[in-house]
């Protein structure tokens, strides 16, 4: 699917001091400000703040919201809390990931973040199944951004009320506890000063750098227009199994029924005696023969070069691989008998 993307955004925290501009697909935000490898440290000790003030921000209102999302989405949404954090995903009839998305609701709305140039499709989509529900769909976009702020391990992230709004001077913003930090949707008048104000800034290839430790995919980066859930492990995170009927839930049913499916997603240690990184979409080779395609790559502070592939389930666990030309060796994410319980034996 192809979206449209506004990469005309320039984000007011590329005016602080030795910002350095991310290339595609993050463009408008900072890559790092003059040292990645401490915004590494820094996130990790949980200290700092990133701006993701590229990504889309969707929020649905209403009282029937939650109880209408569950229809149409892969997560169980009907008895969703305020400040739950949740992760959701829309698929299409054959059970391909069209959208992934981050949420949490407030009380009185499910807010969303999504990957640049998504929104107006979602809103779309979901405008398209209202019917006679009481909900109303509206991207926020122009007005609230998204900065990811570190968190040390003993903190427990608490969502403040934020009603239409967000009244910034009370401190009521909306906070989506999101693993080694949490996700907060933030008034774009007032994004430079919270990032600043959470602690050093640190650009994306620092939050990159963590993700990609943490085996997390990332929807358009670390998957094409066929990937199922399954094979980058958004089973469980982000598709509920018992749950009634949504678009895609028969591909997700079956694969899990019958297991194995079709590729798998795998992290590559890669060699860090060359100079450079392969790219998004360079082929992944396994002897003779191109068995997938490199997503992410980055350089970690501890790890060394790292990044995801998907790769043919078939590949053994233990090939070495060349990603993008570079050598690199699996660790495995997703297994390859993910969703295989009882096989009938031939007799």
């Amino acid at each position: 699917m192809v979206v449209s993307v506004n990469t005309s955004y320039r984000s007011p925290l590329l005016d602080v001091p030795g910002a350095v501009e991310a290339a595609e697909p993050d463009t408008g935000v900072a890559a790092h400000y003059g040292e990645p490898f401490r915004e590494q440290r820094n996130l990790v000790s949980g200290q700092g703040a990133v701006d993701l003030s590229h990504r889309d921000v969707v929020k649905v209102s209403g009282p029937d919201r939650l109880t209408w999302l569950h229809q149409l989405v892969s997560q169980h949404l009907e008895e969703l809390s305020p400040g739950e954090p949740t992760a959701a995903l829309v698929l299409d009839v054959k059970g391909r990931v069209e959208h992934a998305m981050y949420g949490v609701d407030d009380g009185s709305a499910l807010w969303f973040h999504l990957e640049r140039g998504s929104a107006e499709s979602l809103v779309q989509y979901l405008d398209a199944m209202r019917f006679w529900s009481q909900v109303e769909v509206t991207d926020v976009t122009d007005e609230f951004a998204i900065v990811w702020e570190a968190t040390a391990a003993s903190d427990v992230a608490q969502p403040d009320p934020a009603p239409d709004g967000a009244e910034t001077d009370g401190g009521n913003y909306v906070v989506r506890p999101a693993g080694r930090g949490r996700d907060v949707f933030v008034p774009r008048a007032e994004l430079r000063s919270y990032v600043e104000a959470a602690g050093p800034p640190a650009g994306i290839w620092a939050y990159e750098a963590l993700r990609i430790e943490a085996h997390e995919p990332r929807h358009g980066r670390d998957t094409d227009e066929r990937t199922i859930p399954h094979e980058v492990g958004w089973i469980g995170s982000a598709v509920h199994l018992d749950k009634g009927c949504y678009r895609g839930q028969e591909t997700v049913a079956r694969v899990h029924t019958l297991g194995r499916p079709p590729r798998r997603l795998v992290m590559l240690h890669l060699d860090g005696s060359v100079d450079h990184l392969p790219e998004r979409g360079d082929d992944v080779v396994a002897g003779e023969r191109t068995v997938g395609f490199v997503g992410s790559a980055v350089r970690h502070h501890e790890l060394g070069p790292i990044g995801l592939a998907v790769i043919k389930r078939n590949v053994p666990v233990d090939a070495p691989l060349l990603a993008g030309g570079v050598a690199a060796a699996q660790e495995v994410i997703v297994d390859p008998e993910i969703g295989l319980h009882v096989r009938p034996q031939v007799r």
